[in-house]
């Protein structure tokens, strides 16, 4: 059973940065905007298949992959510079509202926070820094130091290893349940943002579930007493 909380690993992708503003970005490529979640969706599943079967690429690949298909099935032209200018707007991702006060509430109660993401941690740091959410993050994470993207149990493992910590020291917080299995199955704490998800019957339950980012870091603060 984990311990005591000693660190806090934030997802980026969702959990701390929406990927809203990328819908308008569809339009210029003959795609409706409601396309938006079948295109992340998509990137996510092939990001797993390749995890599961002990392959690797980088997530902007996969994720134009996933792009290129979506224009080919709605008989649209596949260009990659456009394609290219797409995927750029996942550097200017905007900030949930209340994750500042998450983090800054975690860095008061002298709890390291880190961020771990399935992106380039160039591009991750870059979210951070135009957030301004970089000064209260100790280390980006990506998953390109490891070789696997996140479920497999590698990467929480490492990011508790690299902080000199057990697994059981550290919660990861997360809006998407299959990052918080994962990290639960590695033997981490794991803090689910429902945002009005519901938990899956099918995975390991979070230590903590919460509503937005800060009522969730607080209940890891009240989780340490």
């Amino acid at each position: 059973m984990p311990g005591p909380i000693r660190a806090v690993a934030f997802d980026i992708i969702e959990t701390v940065f929406s990927i809203e503003s990328l819908r308008t970005g569809l339009i210029p490529l003959g795609l409706p905007g409601n396309t938006l979640e079948t295109w992340f969706a998509a990137s996510l599943r092939d990001a797993f298949a390749l995890a599961a079967t002990d392959d690797f690429a980088p997530f902007r690949s996969v994720m134009g992959d996933a792009l290129a298909d979506l224009l080919q099935r709605h008989n649209l032209p596949v260009m990659e510079n456009r394609i290219a200018a797409f995927l750029d707007g996942m550097t200017n991702l905007e900030a949930r509202p209340n994750a500042h006060g998450a983090f800054a509430t975690l860095a008061q109660a002298n709890l390291p926070v880190v961020a771990v993401s399935n992106g380039a941690a160039a591009a991750t740091q870059h979210l951070l820094e135009r957030a301004a959410l970089s000064p209260l993050v100790q280390r980006v994470f990506s998953v390109d130091e490891i070789g696997f993207s996140k479920p497999r149990r590698e990467v929480y493992s490492h990011v508790a290893r690299s902080l000199g910590l057990p697994a059981s020291a550290l919660c990861l917080v997360a809006a998407h349940p299959w990052d918080v299995h994962g990290a639960r199955s590695a033997g981490l704490h794991g803090a689910f943002v429902a945002r009005g998800q519901l938990w899956p019957t099918t995975m390991k339950r979070p230590t903590i579930i919460g509503d937005e980012l800060l009522d969730t870091v607080e209940a890891v603060l009240a989780l340490n007493g």
